[in-house]
């Protein structure tokens, strides 16, 4: 009986496991989104409306205004401390010829052990996968639509996968764990074993702004008040890793959660952004996110706002690295701590003062913003 080693926020595997999943954990794997195109329409997918369906390019929460826009790429890479890049979509083989660009840059930049794995359905394209290869591309995962899970030999991208597997590269599949499908899932497990694949991704089933009407007509539910997770779907990845470990199979198997990809995954990426990113005057919370200072003025105009930040310096003597004029968001920031002593002042001449707490990525997302004084 093959041992189940319990892994993260109940990720679970059974050895061997991708070296691409350990760098997830640990927040190192850039998530390089190469396009929202896909010529599948999985009912399921989670990818949002704003890069689904669109030719968009993504490093992180990071947009590249084009293929061209490189020097972002690289940035975010080396603002994670990245070991490596998880190259997705939409599907990236549609635009192939980009993503072979972006291996050879990743790979040239950092060092042929960059690890770099990448997500397709195989389904255009598939005949340059040899090319992605050449090129520096460490893992492939297939992703095959549902209704062949159970009639492989009769998917149309079985070509494409006994082609790789005589290849060098790692090669896995990934899907989703849809909790009504599990005689479909074990018979696609097993014949990826018979097949000689690496490893293979089951998924928690997940609810997203783009799939959840999709989603709810087929009967499924969230699992609880405070998850997207839908109800079903881990018991059954639990139920079928228990039921591999006691079979003759030899690949590895490992089941994500969606809390790993967010309270791991994500959460270990942030903290690695916000350590390399963070300005003196900003805290960094437990989970990765910045505490700071901001001063908001209705004059945002860039010389207004250059006044401001000479005037405050000089006023209340704050120091140069903690005090700056954010010209993207027309405000200055400070910190928290600094701002608090002075925001009475400073709402008596009409500023407005609050603390605010949000992400270190590219957005910079804000969590909660809280008038000054307290």
């Amino acid at each position: 009986m093959k041992k189940i080693i319990h892994w993260h926020n109940k990720s679970q595997y059974i050895a061997p496991l991708s070296d691409a999943c350990r760098m997830c954990a640990e927040g190192s794997k850039l998530v390089l989104l190469a396009t929202g195109l896909c010529p599948t329409n999985c009912f399921y997918c989670p990818i949002s409306f704003e890069k689904g369906g669109k030719d968009r390019i993504f490093a992180d929460e990071w947009e590249l205004e084009s293929e061209k826009d490189t020097e972002k790429l690289i940035q975010e890479a080396e603002n994670i401390e990245a070991t490596g890049a998880g190259i997705t979509g939409g599907d990236p083989l549609v635009v192939w010829k980009r993503v072979e660009k972006y291996i050879l840059l990743l790979k040239d930049t950092f060092g042929t052990d960059f690890h770099i794995h990448l997500y397709t359905s195989a389904l255009k394209n598939a005949e340059h996968i040899p090319s992605l290869i050449h090129a520096g591309l460490d893992e492939i995962r297939f992703h095959p639509q549902p209704r062949y899970w159970d009639s492989m030999d009769k998917n149309p991208i079985k070509n494409a996968i006994q082609k790789t597997l005589n290849t060098e590269i790692d090669v896995a599949i990934e899907i989703p764990v849809l909790p009504d499908m599990e005689k479909q899932i074990l018979s696609l497990i097993k014949w990826a074993n018979n097949m000689g694949i690496n490893w293979i991704n089951l998924n928690e089933l997940e609810f997203s702004e783009r799939n959840h009407q999709a989603l709810e007509n087929r009967g499924y539910t969230t699992k609880n008040d405070i998850s997207a997770a839908v109800k079903g779907s881990e018991e059954l990845a639990i139920k079928i890793l228990k039921n591999i470990s006691e079979m003759n199979i030899d690949m590895g198997i490992h089941y994500c959660s969606v809390s790993f990809k967010d309270g791991i995954q994500l959460r270990n990426r942030i903290l690695r952004r916000a350590k390399n990113t963070a300005k003196k005057y900003d805290v960094i919370t437990n989970d990765g996110t910045l505490i700071k200072g901001v001063i908001y003025t209705s004059d945002t105009s860039p010389s207004a706002l250059q006044q401001l930040l000479t005037t405050l310096k000089k006023k209340y003597n704050i120091p140069d690295k903690l005090i700056y004029l954010d010209s993207e968001k027309n405000r200055i920031e400070t910190g928290a701590w600094i701002l608090e002593q002075i925001s009475q002042d400073l709402r008596k001449n009409g500023y407005k003062c609050y603390m605010v707490e949000e992400y270190p990525t590219a957005d910079r997302l804000e969590v909660e913003k809280i008038p000054l004084p307290l």
